[in-house]
């Protein structure tokens, strides 16, 4: 199954600020752990350089 953007998204905004560990965040809705981390990777919000 091919996870949507949005749901990616989710995913790593639920996994960096829940608290949860990433194992955690990435059983609930069947995601596997590597594939939590690479999502993290590609769309954790970055800081705007002023």
């Amino acid at each position: 199954m091919k996870h949507t953007e949005d749901f990616k998204r989710e995913a790593v905004r639920i996994a960096l600020s829940s608290g949860l560990s990433h194992a955690r965040v990435a059983a609930d809705p069947g995601v596997g752990k590597s594939s939590l981390g690479h999502w993290i990777a590609r769309y954790r919000p970055t800081e705007a350089a002023f």
